[in-house]
């Protein structure tokens, strides 16, 4: 009669297999299944690509709370109810419109300086040591 029985054997088995297949990789750097994010950058420009990713988004969910604020604000300062007309001279203000205009072009100037620094960057051609050329004929 054997020392292990079948449940003893089959976790032994798996655990061979983790030791085998997944440690190994554990450390390493690579994509998941339902992954959220970047994984580690392997480059400077990679890095310069995430950074930027995250200085976007951040401005970006401080915009949409701010819209989403203004948007709460209105309908409650514009329900309807009788004799509620005290705001006819926000509404058609051309201070407003103008600032509301030129924010978003330069929220945009803002944004387009880091990331056309790093166009640029990736653009810089190093020269190779060395040069594969591979043809394929089909």
């Amino acid at each position: 009669m054997s020392i292990l029985n079948m449940a003893d054997k089959a976790s032994l088995c798996e655990a061979t297999l983790w030791g085998a297949c997944v440690a190994p990789h554990s450390y390493c750097d690579f994509a998941q299944d339902w992954q959220l994010g970047f994984q580690d950058p392997a480059s400077p420009i990679m890095e310069g690509i995430v950074d930027l990713h995250h200085d976007i988004m951040f401005f970006l969910f401080i915009i949409c709370i701010f819209v989403l604020y203004l948007l709460v604000r209105t309908v409650v300062m514009f329900r309807a109810r009788a004799g509620h007309n005290m705001f006819n001279k926000i509404v058609h203000c051309k201070v407003i419109e103008i600032v509301w205009t030129i924010t978003p072009s330069f929220i945009l100037a803002v944004m387009a300086i880091p990331s056309f620094a790093l166009l640029y960057s990736m653009d810089e051609v190093i020269d190779p040591a060395i040069t594969i050329k591979a043809v394929g004929h089909q």
